[in-house]
């Protein structure tokens, strides 16, 4: 019989691992184009002076100025949209969690919902809202976090959601409250600190999904990262291949280390 399990295993590991690599040359295969693409001159030599030219900043700013700008901008449309989101997210699911468990499933929907409307019928509906915003606080890109918030409240609700259940929100509010503390320390000095790998799961995903937008800055006629490069394709399509190559790795290291985020911590010895 333990033949026979053992077996079993070396059979369901080797399926795992035979998945695992096909999903890895499934995956690094474009990855691979366009490292190949980015390294050949007109003639057909290999050359780093596309990624020679990418690490120069002095260089980018002068010769693609429509790059920096994009760049720049979609910094802070992802520092923008993280502070919006946990602002909105964190206190409002604590505060149902604790006193209107009865709307926990609407506001479950309501979060859920950006998922089903795609991105041009979302900015159809904006299109009124954001004339508001641009008479009020100008055409900065930057204010597209406020249209990036709703795109990433479905992933950043199931990452908080997570926390709060792994947590018992409610015996632990109560009890600072108990002691003399108000709502805000109770926020800040006991459910965040409780929440911190949600948290950060939930600012790691809407940075990835902040930095790979086009759809909507595009109708909107702005300029991020993505739209930069999609213009900077029709005149140095090297360059542009190259920064999309750098902006997808840079999403995997994201991804990756938000899988190590909030790891067990190695349990600390009794004394004897």
């Amino acid at each position: 019989m333990s033949g026979i399990r053992a077996t079993r295993r070396r059979r369901q590991s080797a399926l795992r691992w035979v998945v695992v690599a096909l999903s890895m040359a499934f995956f690094a295969a474009p990855l691979l184009g366009m490292l190949d693409f980015t390294t050949k001159d007109a003639q057909g030599n290999r050359t780093s002076e596309t990624w020679a030219k990418l690490v120069d900043v002095e260089a980018i700013s002068r010769d693609y100025p429509d790059l920096a700008a994009g760049f720049t901008a979609s910094v802070g449309l992802a520092v923008l949209t993280v502070v919006v989101m946990l602002v909105l997210l964190v206190p409002t699911m604590t505060w149902v969690r604790l006193r209107l468990p009865g709307l926990s499933r609407t506001v479950e929907f309501l979060c859920l919902l950006p998922l089903t409307v795609p991105a041009i019928v979302l900015v159809v509906g904006l299109t009124p809202v954001y004339s508001w915003v641009t008479y009020f606080l100008g055409e900065s890109t930057i204010w597209l976090g406020f249209a990036y918030v709703i795109l990433v409240l479905p992933y950043a609700f199931r990452s908080i959601d997570v926390g709060l259940r792994a947590i018992d929100v409610k015996t632990l509010s109560e009890a600072a409250r108990s002691l003399g503390a108000g709502w805000g320390r109770v926020m800040a000095r006991v459910v965040l600190p409780n929440l911190r790998t949600a948290v950060l799961s939930a600012a790691f995903l809407a940075v990835a999904l902040t930095l790979g937008e086009f759809t909507i800055a595009n109708l909107f006629s702005r300029t991020n990262l993505q739209v930069a490069m999609f213009l900077l394709g029709k005149s140095d399509s090297q360059i542009s291949v190259a920064v999309g190559l750098a902006a997808l790795v840079f999403a995997f290291l994201v991804l990756f280390v938000l899988s190590f985020v909030g790891g067990r911590r190695p349990s600390r010895k009794e004394p004897s």
